[in-house]
């Protein structure tokens, strides 16, 4: 089974997403970070204001994602960068990246390769992202868009900062999220929506265990829709 879960930063997609795999025994895979990884990159190598000559060194970056325990750690030209990959520049960069057509090609690519090759060895897969349910899985099993108000995903996110030890004021994290909004719903590939088929779920007034459970239960709903018929 496939689970799509999209939706904007800072609405509990990625812990929900991580959380839904691990009780159900699925492979967890966080499109975001391999964004992250290339925004990575692309901020190592001066490339971020030139999409030109950041895609001219995307044949020589290496992203390798190797399965940890149900999830994945981001190897960049083989060095794991999975700890550098949630601060906010690096989560603007990957936003500003993923507008690249060619890098959206070498990604999705390599979703789909991951996912289908997680499936074909009997197990779930649950992707979170911005995209999943309309682009790189339209045919997903069971697909669920996250969303929250734009205060609440910014106090999440500065939380979650604060917490990894980077300085950051909550307003700058809340200025970020609202960019990183604007950027993700009106760029030309891919942008952020509402698959027709998603659940709908506002996690604005709702914790994190209640958001596993519900999508947990939908998820098996489904399953045992699909077994009936």
């Amino acid at each position: 089974m496939i689970v799509a879960i999209d939706g904007p930063a800072g609405s509990g997609k990625s812990t929900t997403a991580r959380l839904v795999a691990e009780r159900l025994g699925y492979v967890y895979l966080d499109t975001g970070a391999m964004y992250r990884a290339i925004g990575l990159a692309m901020i190592r190598r001066d490339r971020l204001d030139d999409q030109a000559a950041g895609v001219d060194l995307l044949d020589s970056i290496r992203l390798d994602i190797r399965p940890d325990d149900k999830a994945f750690r981001v190897f960049l030209n083989d060095e794991d960068v999975t700890s550098l990959l949630r601060s906010a520049d690096v989560g603007s960069a990957a936003s500003r990246v993923a507008q690249w057509p060619a890098v959206r090609e070498k990604l999705v690519a390599e979703q789909r390769r991951i996912a289908r090759g997680a499936v074909e060895e009997g197990s779930g897969v649950v992707l979170d992202g911005r995209d999943i349910g309309t682009v790189v899985f339209p045919d997903a099993d069971v697909k669920f868009f996250v969303q929250a108000d734009a205060e609440v995903r910014a106090r999440r996110r500065f939380d979650e900062l604060t917490s990894a030890g980077h300085k950051v004021s909550f307003h700058e994290v809340l200025a970020e999220i609202k960019q990183r909004d604007k950027q993700d719903a009106h760029r030309a590939v891919a942008p952020l929506r509402v698959a027709g088929d998603a659940v709908l779920i506002d996690t604005t007034h709702v914790g994190i265990e209640e958001q596993v459970a519900l999508v947990i239960e939908e998820i098996r709903e489904r399953g045992h829709k699909a077994m009936v018929n």
